[in-house]
């Protein structure tokens, strides 16, 4: 016997359309939820297995929690891992490449060592004491590379959490902070999940030092191009080689994650030329290429202004979920959906 299982959260937006394109396809689907693989270590007893790893729901909202809820996550894709040598399991996207695009820091390096269009990531040193960069350090070596803009971003984040954007006017030392993190007056550290400016020396230093403490790359922030008085980047959903989905993210302000209010815009108003599109889907083709274990991820992508250059700012192997594709034509777990039912016509094939 051979199922198609999708490990997740029910009642999750993932889950709800995905079952909604597997019964449209008439693909019987089995649930696995995360608290009982946590509790169990075990999937359905089957002939073979294709699985789709939707990620965990976290409640949290203390950035102190962040690394610890990662280290967690990336202990039962481990886990998975080591279940697929002992049953025979099809991933949609293997444990070992989500594991790897959890950590920007080594996808980043991947990719430019590839010779890839990135947003680059500097090389900041960090302190002996904590292994972590320093407030210190890092205004050093903006000093020292003429650097007065760059993005900071927790190595193991997700959904901008601890993501933040500096301004640093190196002559007058004003600078600007923006971010969803905030030290309250109890000194917890938060994610707000709403975007604030900071410009007072006195509220950024110890906000920014508590944020580099959670392990942070920092990367050049390079100027985006703009429509309409907005700034945006992409958000392309590649599978199986193919661009399935790219969606504009206008936003007023550095960060441009659609929950914080920013504004989704079909590609297609843009108007882009040709060739741009020929790039990006290029650049994305090549990313992916890098990953042998992906077969669907999400790739935020900028095109830099005045050149219209794309570079790829982030990969995610769970970046699948896009609102405006799930109320719309569902085309992005419809395609998943098509894969799945493939690998059941292979394996009835092989078997006859």
């Amino acid at each position: 016997m051979r199922q198609v299982v999708i490990l997740g959260s029910p009642d999750t937006k993932r889950m709800i359309y995905l079952k909604k394109a597997a019964e449209q396809k008439g693909l019987p689907v089995t649930i696995v939820e995360w608290k009982s693989w946590a509790e169990q270590n075990c999937l359905p007893n089957a002939e073979a297995l294709f699985v789709k790893i939707d990620p965990p729901l976290w409640s949290s909202c203390s950035l102190e929690e962040l690394n610890r809820l990662a280290d967690t996550y990336i202990q039962q894709l481990q886990n998975l891992d080591r279940l697929a040598r002992t049953q025979e399991i099809i991933f949609l996207n293997t444990p070992s490449a989500i594991t790897e695009l959890l950590d920007k820091r080594t996808c980043k390096a991947k990719l430019q060592r590839a010779g890839i269009c990135v947003t680059e990531a500097m090389q900041i040193p960090v302190s002996s004491d904590t292994g972590t960069c320093t407030v210190e350090l890092l205004f050093e070596e903006m000093r020292k590379q003429r650097v007065h803009q760059v993005f900071i971003k927790p190595v193991k984040g997700s959904g901008a959490a601890g993501v933040s954007a500096l301004r640093w006017q190196l002559q007058t030392g004003q600078m600007a902070l923006y971010t969803c993190a905030l030290l309250q007056d109890d000194s917890s550290f938060v994610n707000t999940k709403r975007l604030r400016r900071f410009s007072k020396t006195e509220e950024i230093i110890p906000l920014l030092n508590r944020i580099l403490e959670l392990g942070c790359i920092v990367e050049r922030w390079y100027t985006k191009t703009e429509y309409q008085g907005y700034s945006y980047d992409l958000r392309a959903v590649v599978q199986d080689g193919q661009l399935d989905f790219l969606l504009a993210r206008l936003s007023k302000g550095p960060i441009t994650n659609l929950h914080l209010n920013n504004h989704p815009v079909d590609v297609a108003t843009l108007g882009l030329p040709k060739h741009t599109f020929e790039e990006i889907t290029q650049l994305c083709r090549e990313s992916m290429a890098l990953y042998p274990g992906l077969r669907s991820a999400g790739i935020d992508i900028l095109l830099e202004k005045g050149s219209m250059r794309p570079r790829i700012i982030e990969m995610n192997a769970q970046g699948d979920l896009i609102y405006q594709d799930i109320y719309h034509e569902n085309k992005i777990y419809r395609r998943q959906v098509q894969m799945m039912k493939e690998w059941l016509q292979k394996m009835k094939r092989d078997c006859s």
